[in-house]
């Protein structure tokens, strides 16, 4: 029987940071150049010590001053300099430097780069850690017209600046070397950013792969793996399919977040949005032009037999970005840890849409036991400040009675402490929902489209069915099965 490998000899088949430097210096048709702000030119310092930097840096620099820095890449129009807009003119502005003084007659294998970060490092107080934009925009054929590109944000986990220079190094020259000799496996590219980083030093929050190399990467799932690799607690995609930083689009927002296993999709589900949103938006402190509105799905509800189903999370999210929503995919099994996370981006009004069964789960006592505090203290994060809960009501399938927030059952021990959330306006049921389909839940839909029952399209929102159909979704592990 062969022998495992110890973690310490795993780690001896990882190529060290000089010899990644090294095969790219070395390598005489790679050629570009390096911008980096905010931390040093810590990447590019990693290719010099190497040797043989002069046939790969055309060109090192850092614009640190600000009036500089608006010079070259032009001014932002919220001000900001770390950003992935300001990421973006950096590698505008650097790779077309490099087009415009590198002849192609001279050199007609050169594949062209530029790298570039925009980085804040902690403060001197320590009270902001630190975060940053890191990209790289490159070419793996000289006759590509349309680059390649890699762009992702970092925080920094470590309380030193000098630390944090040095693991941005890493990461800069990790990315580099992935990107030209592992761009063929982006989710093994993805894991191999961590190479020589301890995971509690540094958190990649968001990436986006782009160009003629990645047409087939779908970047919901390059966010999935960010979750899966313990490299962040949740991340987020839009309506096109394309990453977002949390950070950028929850900041100071008014949030609305529906949590569900939306597998698939149902009235029910839109019933919920429709009619929390109308009570959200009507909201005293709710500035309309500030809200958004989050679907939320924990890591554990995309789990099937221990292991996260990675066909079916994309099922999911073709369906929820079809409709037009943002999705958030996090860790947060528990409620007060997801509104803990978007406490750390806004202080203004959050909702929580949640069916009658959600809110008893909420007031079980067993999820909290962990916690010193136990319940009281997750209920201190749960409801703080001005947070509600807009309560969708259930149909009990055995009695047919409509449970609300003024018959729902909770432990005994509970009840006084659930009278004194609702009785305070913490908990508000929705009232003018779609009695009509109240009977409807996803497992017994996804039931019927595995068997190839009849009616369950007429229970899906416009549109879903025909997609579900035309791309065999849900099906395609039980149409395969078959085919064997």
């Amino acid at each position: 029987m062969p022998s495992v490998p110890s973690r310490e000899n795993a780690f001896e088949n990882i190529p060290s940071i000089k010899a990644k430097t090294l095969r790219i210096n070395l390598n005489r048709d790679i050629y570009g150049t390096f911008a980096e702000i905010g931390a040093g030119q810590e990447t590019a310092r990693h290719f010099f010590r190497a040797g043989g930097a002069s046939g790969t840096i055309a060109k090192a620099m850092s614009a640190y001053d600000k009036s500089f820095s608006d010079a070259i890449y032009g001014i932002e129009e919220d001000g900001r300099y770390v950003t992935q807009s300001r990421l973006k003119k950096m590698l505008d502005h650097e790779m077309r430097l490099v087009e415009e003084r590198i002849s192609r007659d001279s050199n007609p294998d050169y594949l062209f780069f530029s790298y570039a970060n925009t980085v804040a490092t902690i403060d001197f107080s320590k009270r902001y850690k630190g975060h940053g934009w890191v990209g790289l925009r490159f070419q793996l054929d000289p006759d590509q017209k349309e680059y390649d590109e890699i762009v992702l944000h970092i925080r920094f986990k470590q309380n030193e600046a000098r630390l944090q220079q040095e693991t941005l190094g890493i990461l800069g020259v990790n990315l580099i070397y992935g990107a030209f000799f592992k761009f063929h496996k982006p989710k093994k590219l993805l894991k191999y950013l961590y190479d020589h980083i301890d995971h509690d030093t540094l958190e990649i929050d968001m990436i986006n792969f782009t160009g003629p190399n990645f047409a087939d990467v779908d970047n919901r799932l390059m966010s999935l793996q960010l979750i899966k690799n313990d490299m962040t607690d949740a991340v987020m995609f839009g309506p096109d399919g394309n990453n977002l930083l949390p950070a950028a689009v929850l900041y100071k927002k008014n949030i609305l977040a529906l949590r569900g296993s939306f597998r698939p999709v149902t009235k029910v589900n839109m019933d919920m949005f429709q009619k929390s949103y109308d009570i959200f938006i009507r909201e005293q402190t709710v500035d309309m032009e500030n809200a958004i509105v989050v679907f939320e799905i924990t890591l554990s509800n995309l789990k099937a037999s221990g292991e996260i189903d990675e066909q079916d999370f994309m099922d999911r999210a073709e369906l929820l970005c079809s409709l037009g929503h943002t999705v958030l995919i996090s860790k947060f099994q528990e409620y007060y840890k997801l509104v803990e996370y978007f406490n750390n981006y806004t202080k203004a009004k959050i909702g929580l849409t949640m069916g009658v069964n959600n809110l008893v789960d909420v007031f079980d006592e067993k999820y909290y036991r962990h916690l010193s505090g136990g319940i009281l203290e997750a209920f201190g994060k749960l409801f703080f400040k001005d947070l509600k809960v807009y309560l969708y009501p259930m149909k009990d399938p055995e009695t047919g009675q409509v449970l609300t927030s003024n018959n729902v059952k909770v432990h005994p021990r509970m009840k006084e402490l659930y009278k004194f959330f609702k009785y305070n306006g913490k908990v508000m049921d929705i009232i003018d929902y779609d009695p009509d389909v109240l009977h409807i839940f996803s497992r017994n839909v996804l039931k019927k489209i595995i068997n190839n029952d009849d009616g369950w399209e007429k229970e899906l929102p416009e549109g879903i069915a025909e997609i579900i159909k035309e791309k065999n979704l849900f099906t395609r592990k039980v149409l395969e099965e078959k085919e064997k």
